[in-house]
Order: C-alpha cells, then sequence, then structure tokens
C-alpha cells in the first residue's frame, strides 16, 4: 500500500474483528462471572467476637497456679506446670462440650533429660485440641501459647513466676481463639495448641513437630504467640495498635542444590513463612480494627527464639506475632521493687483489650485459611529473555475452588503490588511483563473469596 493511500475497512475486515471482540468478550464475561466476593463478612464477626474479659479471665487463672516452670510440681492441684496443664485440658474440653464434642483433646508429650535446662528426666506434656475440617481435614492450621513461666533464673521451678504477659496472654488467646472459632464449620482443620518446655529449650514444640514429620501431617501454618499483652515499652512508647510478625526469609530446610537455584532465581525474602506473615498482615489489617502490622524479616528478636522456630526447623510454614514494644524489666525476672523500679512479670501490666485485638488477628487469620483452599502446589515460573512471564501449577482438588489469582511486585517491595484473576487454569502468560524487574506467586481462591496465601515459584516458596 503506497504511503499516502487511506486504508479502508473491508467486510472481511469487519467480520474478523467483531469475532475477535466476541471472543474476548467472551473470555472477559467468563473470567468475571467466576470472579469471587472481594471480602469475607463472617471475618468481622469473627474479629469482634473475642473478648478482652474471657482473656483477662484466662490469664488471671493461669498466674495463680503460682509458677508454671516446666520442672515444677506436677502432682498439686492448685500450684504448679501440671495444676496449669490440667486446667488448660479441662479448658478445651469444655469448650468442646459447648460446641457438641467440635474439639478432639489429646495430650502430646515425651520424656526429656540430660539438657542444659533439663538436666534430669521430666515429662514435657503440651495439649491439643484439634477441630477437624469438614472437607479437607488433612490440611492443618495452627496456633500456639506457652503454657510454662521462669524468673531470672532458668532453673528456678519454685520461686513465684507469674508469666502474665509471658506467655499467659499468648495461652489465653489460644484458648479465646477457640472458644470463637468452635462456632463454625470450616474446610480445613484448626489445631490449638497449649506448649510446654518453651523457657527450657523449645521442648514441646520440638516434639510436637517431631510428631508430625512422623505421621505426615499437612501442616499448611504455624501461628505463635508470645506475648501479646503488652503495649508500654522500656523505650517509652505506649502503642496499643501495632504488632509484630517474625518470619524466616531462606527455609531452614533448604538443600544445597535448592539454595543454587536460589541463588539465580530469587526468593531469599519469599519463604512460604515469609508469604504466611504478608498473608495475616492481609487479612488483618482488613478484618481487625485499628489494627497495624509490622513485618519484620527475621526468624524472632536479635538473638533470641520462640516456638515457632522447632515447626520452621521441620519444614513448616510458621511465623511469631508478638508486642511491638517490649518491656524487658517484666520478662524473666524475680518479683522485686528497686529504687521504686519494678521488675517481673505481673498480671497489672497486662492489657486485656489489646490481646484481644491481637486473638482476634490470630481467629480471623486461621478462619480465611481454613475457609480458604489448600495453596497452589508444584508452583513454576517461566519467561527467560522473553517479553512475557508464564506461571505453571497444578490444578487443586478442593470442593471450594474457584480459581487463582496471580500476584507480582518489584524486588524492592515488601508486599505484593499488582495481581490479576485468571479463573481456574493450570498456567497464565503475562504478556509484556519481564520476568527480570518482578517477583511473582499465585494463590488459590475459593468461591467464598477465601484465599491461600501466595506461593512463590520453585522450592524456595513451596508450602
Amino acid at each position: 500500500m503506497p504511503v499516502n493511500t487511506p486504508y479502508v475497512e473491508t467486510s472481511r475486515d469487519i467480520m474478523i474483528r467483531t469475532l475477535l471482540i466476541a471472543s474476548l468478550g467472551t473470555f472477559a464475561t467468563d473470567l468475571s462471572a467466576q470472579l469471587p466476593p472481594a471480602e469475607d463478612m463472617r471475618l468481622y464477626d469473627i474479629a469482634n467476637a473475642t473478648s478482652a474479659q474471657r482473656i483477662e479471665t484466662s490469664i488471671t487463672r493461669l498466674v495463680g497456679f503460682g509458677t508454671r516452670h516446666s520442672l515444677s510440681d506436677t502432682q498439686s492441684k492448685t500450684h504448679g506446670i501440671g495444676a496449669a496443664r490440667r486446667w488448660i485440658k479441662a479448658e478445651f474440653e469444655a469448650i468442646s462440650k459447648a460446641c457438641g464434642g467440635c474439639l478432639e483433646v489429646i495430650t502430646i508429650g515425651d520424656t526429656i533429660s540430660g539438657e542444659e535446662r533439663i538436666p534430669e528426666a521430666h515429662d514435657i506434656v503440651s495439649i491439643i485440641a484439634i477441630q477437624r475440617g469438614q472437607t479437607d481435614p488433612q490440611r492443618m492450621l495452627m496456633i500456639s501459647g506457652d503454657i510454662d513461666s521462669r524468673i531470672s533464673d532458668p532453673m528456678d521451678a519454685t520461686g513465684t513466676s507469674p508469666g502474665a504477659n509471658d506467655n499467659a496472654s499468648g495461652m489465653a488467646g489460644v484458648l479465646e481463639a477457640a472458644r470463637v472459632l468452635s462456632q463454625y464449620k470450616f474446610a480445613g482443620s484448626i489445631v490449638y495448641m497449649g506448649l510446654a518446655g518453651e523457657e527450657q529449650g523449645l521442648f514441646g514444640g520440638k516434639i510436637v513437630a517431631a510428631r508430625a514429620l512422623r505421621e505426615g501431617w499437612k501442616i499448611q501454618a504455624v501461628l505463635n504467640n508470645d506475648m501479646i499483652g503488652n503495649i508500654a515499652g522500656i523505650n517509652g512508647v505506649i502503642d496499643n495498635h501495632t504488632a509484630r510478625i517474625f518470619s524466616e526469609g531462606v527455609r531452614w530446610v533448604e538443600t544445597a542444590e535448592e539454595g543454587r537455584k536460589r541463588y539465580f532465581t530469587g526468593g531469599e525474602v519469599d519463604s512460604a513463612s515469609r508469604n504466611l506473615a504478608r498473608y495475616i498482615k492481609r487479612i488483618g489489617e482488613q478484618y481487625v480494627s485499628n489494627l497495624d502490622l509490622m513485618m519484620v524479616y527475621r526468624l524472632d528478636r536479635f538473638g533470641r527464639g520462640g516456638h515457632h522456630r522447632p515447626f520452621n526447623e521441620a519444614g513448616f510454614p510458621a511465623v511469631r506475632i508478638m508486642e511491638v514494644n517490649e518491656n524487658y524489666d517484666r520478662q524473666h525476672q524475680d518479683l522485686r521493687v528497686e529504687n521504686g523500679r519494678h521488675f517481673g512479670d505481673t498480671i497489672d501490666f497486662v492489657d486485656f483489650r489489646f490481646a484481644a485485638k491481637l486473638t482476634a488477628l490470630n481467629a480471623v487469620s486461621l478462619a480465611a485459611m481454613a475457609w480458604g483452599p489448600a495453596p497452589p502446589t508444584h508452583v513454576e515460573i517461566k519467561g527467560m529473555v522473553k517479553a512475557s512471564t508464564t506461571l505453571e501449577w497444578s490444578m487443586g482438588e478442593d470442593e471450594s475452588l474457584a480459581g487463582y489469582r496471580i500476584y507480582w511486585r518489584l524486588t524492592t517491595e515488601p508486599e505484593w503490588t499488582h495481581s490479576r484473576w485468571v479463573g481456574k487454569a493450570d498456567h497464565y502468560t503475562l504478556e509484556n511483563i519481564v520476568i527480570d524487574n518482578y517477583f511473582f506467586g499465585i494463590a488459590s481462591v475459593a468461591i467464598d473469596g477465601n484465599q491461600s496465601p501466595v506461593v512463590f515459584p520453585g522450592p524456595a516458596g513451596a508450602f
């Protein structure tokens, strides 16, 4: 065609254009028809149902055992670790009775000896309550708090050790989450854990994680709550609306070959635990009022540890949820007053409304995951030296599955910034989005709108 000759659309061109628009319109309409709702109103109800008063009652009861040191009295009905764990078990059983037997309450323990903080043989016993899922009971979403407490000397099993914030607050949160969530039915199973032996070396978590590996538990997430009731930091900051989520970056169980692949393709900040943290932040800030969440790119506080770590070391996604501004005068301290300065973890410094808020965070996160489908599996990505990026994954079999949503972000962004609904498919190509410039992931989406956490491609991000 000469340069200056005007283009005249023929009848054949019109027919082709019409068919193309019609086909694209049908595709878009089909995807639009499949698009699940953006929010689940039940999660607002769950967030509002957590009770500061019930949490206060539970913390008061736990503090009343005098000490919950792992090596303390196990025979007394009113004092020591034995009385505390029997009370927790009775509370789970009462919650189960109220929901028509919806909880399976068990103990998981072992005898530990020859350890630095457990030199002689002692039984470390954790209390577990399982709310079985209706359609996908093998998939487990777990919440944990610690039963035990300590003071200055980690071997002092007789001194008064109230452990009000560390960690009666976390244990009370687990009980309250069970009270609220037991009123609902879910696709996946929710597991409520009172873990023992944390202060003596994370032994409760180690014992449960070892059993999970032996029995092939399908653990999608562990939410460890350790100190969720303090709002006044030793730094002078008072903050009743912010919490931290700690998560590992590179998986502890990564093999040398997986590490080599990650070195060239990325994934240092996209482990399953890290994307679990992103998920909790998104859900919590949407459904819990007046809550801001800080993701911390570290396994735990600097040089310290908590009961999510044994699950990470067993290869399971796990995070720690806690307050932002700690007060070290109220952690691991003998009860005393020096020069007008209070030392010791007593109940008068616990903010029950804040603990209820973080309990609500746990509850909505667990419910959303338990109602949602399992995370995608076998996620792979292609696009080297191309102007497009293709993701592939295995199609899930969840009854509630509506389809999938692809996510991407700049490599320097902490959270997912872009997404595209792709429906019920096992692959999708993002045209003109270059693989070199972004990180990518994919989430499963249920008919009711609840999603799985985002899965980063390859072994670096697999759940």
